[in-house]
């Protein structure tokens, strides 16, 4: 199939393309936690296709709901009109988000949700008087998507630069520290005291009246899983009820399970005034993105606004859509009947020591984890970033049957929920196996 198939014609997004099309790596089918490729190798998934596919692919209860619902109805407006299936999508949403967060609106993936949760927050604050908070403030090595929004509050470089300055935006620091929490298993014991550049610098500087909303990743994932440090999302939650300032949880990566919870927000006992999320939501099956707001937030706008009139001029064509609807209905009860969100609780302790059994081989220089989330950070090629890693990548697949993601050096797993204890020993000894044999 390779030999035949036209790949000219595909401009691959986050991709080396040239590099990509001179060898192939395509997937045929999936089920469960393997893919099968275009030859026939079984790959065991250890992203969950990426970071995604919580409950294991093509679920047979998921599936069959898609197929009911692209039969019964394949789309209906929900600008001015609606149907049930995104009414139905958004109580199931709100009853498992945390207590008081019970307003949701639909988009269609990770980056329109940030986009929307910034564009709530923005004019949230013009709605209740306040329009001088148009100041955002994100985090170092953060990733929120890639709309303009997105991009100005995540904390990647090569994400923006070919793009100009976008909206006004400043960045706290990451707070990862390899010095002084190297191997930590679970939330690293040092640097909660990292949130108070929040207030000491940022605020400082910017004066806290002007800012709108802070944005953070519970836990940053797709710059190499940066677990942050015992309380300091709490001094976070903290400083911004102190001022008056929005806090916005991007739970892309952490929704539906990933950490042994509902959500990040409920792992950390952190409520934020927003949570988006996306990809598990259903199970990426059919795209589909949600942000989750307090009934406060929700009422301002309803309050404010003139009756009879358009509340908050935002949406997108395909928000609720049918189909992504019925998707998410299926997704959220497959998590509640296979009580998936235990299991991976049940899971972690055993995946924490696999994950950690690799310290001490070649080239290992930090290991961190939480819930079903590991990095792995390898120590690079001088003058050749992300080579080393790459290479173990790539090995990975041809090799070993096995996908792994890497972002620079650092190699991040996150497997289906659907995960047994024979498939992590698979996961880890193949990567064990590649770290002995890569220079």
């Amino acid at each position: 199939m390779t030999k035949a198939l036209d790949t000219s014609h595909l401009w691959m997004p986050f991709t080396a393309n040239r590099q990509y099309k001179a060898k192939p790596r395509l997937m045929a089918s999936a089920a469960g936690m393997y893919y099968t490729t275009d030859d026939g190798r079984k790959i065991l998934d250890a992203t969950a296709g990426l970071w995604c596919v919580n409950a294991g692919h093509c679920h047979p209860k998921i599936v069959e709901a898609v197929q009911k619902q692209v039969v019964l109805m394949d789309f209906a407006p929900t600008f001015q009109m609606g149907h049930a299936k995104a009414f139905e999508a958004a109580t199931a949403l709100a009853k498992m988000a945390p207590e008081g967060m019970n307003r949701v609106f639909f988009c269609n993936d990770g980056s329109e949700g940030v986009d929307t949760a910034l564009k709530i927050a923005l004019a949230y604050h013009r709605m209740r008087g306040d329009g001088g908070r148009t100041r955002l403030i994100g985090r170092e090595r953060a990733y929120h998507g890639v709309g303009f929004g997105g991009i100005a509050v995540g904390g990647i470089a090569g994400n923006r630069k070919q793009f100009g300055p976008g909206l006004a935006a400043d960045h706290l620091r990451h707070p990862l520290d390899i010095e002084k929490n190297a191997y930590s298993r679970g939330l690293p014991l040092h640097g909660a005291e990292m949130a108070d550049e929040l207030e000491q610098r940022l605020l400082a500087l910017h004066d806290p009246s002007t800012v709108a909303a802070v944005i953070v990743e519970p836990l940053q994932g797709s710059t190499g899983v940066i677990v942050p440090p015992e309380g300091y999302l709490e001094k976070i939650r903290a400083i911004c009820d102190k001022h008056g300032i929005l806090l916005i949880f991007d739970e892309v990566i952490t929704g539906f399970g990933r950490l042994g919870t509902a959500f990040g927000a409920d792992f950390f006992k952190v409520t934020p005034d927003m949570i988006v999320c996306a990809k598990g939501l259903t199970n990426a099956t059919v795209p589909m993105g949600a942000v989750i707001v307090k009934q406060s937030i929700h009422d301002t706008f309803m309050d404010a606004a003139p009756a009879d009139t358009i509340e908050f001029f935002h949406g997108y064509t395909y928000s609720g859509h049918p189909v992504a609807a019925a998707a998410a209905i299926a997704t959220l009860e497959v998590y509640k009947e296979e009580q998936l969100f235990e299991r991976a609780a049940e899971m972690s302790p055993y995946f924490e020591d696999a994950a950690h059994s690799l310290k001490g081989l070649p080239f290992v220089k930090d290991i961190r984890n939480l819930g079903l989330v590991c990095g792995i950070e390898l120590e690079g090629i001088s003058g050749k970033p992300g080579a080393r890693a790459y290479d173990l990548f790539n090995r990975a697949f041809w090799d070993k049957g096995l996908l792994i993601r890497t972002t620079a050096d650092v190699i991040a797993l996150s497997p289906p929920l659907i995960i047994n204890k024979a498939q992590v020993n698979e996961m880890f000894g193949g990567i064990a196996e590649l770290l002995k044999s890569i220079k």
